[in-house]
């Protein structure tokens, strides 16, 4: 056999690999919240039916039986900036960048001081960054009424992006939070 016909297998091979192993870790994180929902009270879990859901989510990221999101439109079917403008302090829906600037991705943010063009804002992640200096917990039954745990704040740097990118108004921080948030020096301050 030639080399190259050996490494397309090889990759190949990786390829499935890679995805019986995702498969088997949905599967499994599927039991694992189902064994959860059953011990948590039925006053905590979303009606069926309930719009109590993340935007932004793909419906294969869902637990069996939450309702899905309706989705969002594209980049280029978006209109300006909803009704209202950012204050400091509240939870936005916003195109927020990557590091990298790569691209962007729909998520929340916590703002820290806007004005009528642009805004410095905190993002938000679901993933458990616990063990991490520069991200802190953050309450999210508040403004996700849908949300199974809390989420993180990433409170290494601003981020600055422009009032139209805000999409829709989640709620407020938590107050300890943003107690704790204007007493940091490297952060501004509105």
């Amino acid at each position: 056999m030639t080399d190259w016909l050996l490494w397309a297998l090889a990759i190949v091979l990786a390829v499935a690999a890679g995805w019986a192993w995702s498969e088997w870790r949905r599967r499994n994180a599927g039991t694992e919240r189902a064994r959860r929902d059953r011990a948590r009270p039925q006053r905590d879990r979303p009606r069926p039916g309930s719009t109590a859901t993340r935007p932004g989510r793909g419906a294969g990221t869902r637990a069996p039986g939450r309702p899905a999101a309706p989705p969002r439109p594209r980049a280029a079917e978006r209109g300006t900036a909803p009704a209202g403008t950012p204050r400091p302090g509240e939870v936005w829906w916003a195109e927020v960048p990557y590091a990298d600037g790569t691209g962007s991705k729909v998520r929340p943010c916590v703002v820290l001081r806007a004005d009528d063009r642009d805004a410095d804002v905190l993002k938000v992640t679901s993933q458990d960054k616990s063990d991490r200096d520069d991200h802190v917990r953050m309450p999210t039954r508040d403004w996700d009424p849908g949300a199974d745990h809390d989420s993180y704040l990433d409170i290494s740097e601003p981020i600055r992006i422009a009032t139209s990118v805000f999409r829709d108004n989640a709620g407020r921080c938590d107050p300890t939070l943003w107690r704790q948030l204007r007493t940091l020096p490297h952060l501004p301050t509105p």
